[in-house]
């Protein structure tokens, strides 16, 4: 067996689409999306989020449609709840393990401590992270978007871990 550094199925760079060398050229924070589906929790990692203030604040982000969480969030009826937090530099394998590129053995949620904040799972301990609710979702290119709006928010004292951010197909640090 070998271990390769980058992938080894990765479209060469000069043969991507231009646009998504443009994304790749986007820093992005890495978002973990949360919520209690029909057979119990569901998650994904999620780099297309935007938060939009307002009165009340919205979330949009962009969803894989195959996913268990695009499902969770547009397979019932609109309302549904769910959680956004944002990881840090410290939770790469977190993240890894929620896009579905490492394995989860006893499944995505096994293993560490969650606690049910009425919108879905959350990381236990002081975690910044928002309760939204979905008021449309729609195909967008290949991805589904996801429109919410933002019920609740929780801003923990996080400064000393800086966030992780998503910059041409690696997970990068600000700090």
């Amino acid at each position: 067996m070998t271990i390769h550094m980058t992938d080894p199925f990765a479209t060469p760079e000069p043969q991507r689409s231009p646009v998504r060398r443009l994304r790749g050229r986007l820093p992005s924070a890495v978002t973990l999306w949360t919520a209690t589906g029909r057979r119990g929790p569901v998650g994904l990692t999620v780099s297309s989020t935007v938060v939009v203030e307002g009165d009340p604040g919205r979330l949009l982000g962009v969803l894989d449609p195959e996913s268990d969480l695009a499902e969770a969030l547009t397979g019932t009826s609109r309302r549904t709840r769910f959680v956004v937090q944002p990881l840090t530099e410290g939770e790469r394998r977190l993240a890894d393990k929620f896009a579905g590129l490492m394995p989860a053995p006893g499944g995505l949620f096994a293993g560490l401590d969650w606690r049910d904040s009425g919108y879905g799972p959350v990381l236990a301990g002081p975690r910044t992270w928002a309760g939204a609710v979905v008021v449309d979702a729609r195909p967008l290119g290949w991805g589904v978007l996801v429109e919410a709006e933002i019920a609740e928010v929780e801003v923990a004292d996080d400064a000393s871990a800086g966030p992780l951010v998503h910059f041409r197909g690696r997970y990068r640090t600000i700090s």
